[in-house]
């Protein structure tokens, strides 16, 4: 099956591709790679999930809001290479958790986004290398920001 049609077999909904708030691209292609700039928690509704683990969110709610990072980052993608079927596989996700300083399980957090685009592109292309990191704070306090890195067809 195609990624696309692995995304339908999911039953999903993108949130709309967000924009950028500040001076950056949200996706730059060089080649056949294909850069992603940090994404947020964007809903459906355009809202924003906010909170911060550990304080305001449970680790659960925070892999959830991951995997709405990993939504978000497939609406760029649409919105931006027309299909997820450009796309060959998933070199690097860099995954930012907004949490309290005693907050240690910073990947379990990003395997939401992690798991989402498994499902995508399947085990060998969807997993990549990845990082996963506590922060202090995160813009409009949302729990998870994340970039990624792809191969294009």
């Amino acid at each position: 099956m195609t990624p696309e049609a692995h995304f339908e077999k999911l039953g999903l909904e993108l949130p709309p591709a967000p924009t950028p708030l500040g001076v950056y691209k949200p996706l730059l292609l060089d080649g056949k790679y294909c850069y992603v700039s940090g994404h947020g928690t964007v809903k459906s509704d355009g809202s924003l999930i906010i909170g911060r683990i550990g304080q305001d969110m449970t680790p659960e709610d925070g892999k959830i809001a991951a995997r709405q990072v990993g939504l978000a980052i497939l609406a760029t993608l649409k919105a931006n290479l027309g299909s997820l079927n450009r796309v060959k596989r998933v070199i690097k996700v860099f995954g930012m958790v907004n949490c309290v300083p005693t907050f240690e399980k910073h990947p379990f957090i990003i395997n939401g986004c992690s798991e989402l685009f498994a499902q995508i592109w399947g085990e060998e292309n969807g997993i990549g290398v990845r990082s996963a990191v506590g922060m202090g704070s995160l813009p409009d306090n949302i729990p998870v920001e994340i970039e990624a890195l792809f191969e294009l067809i």
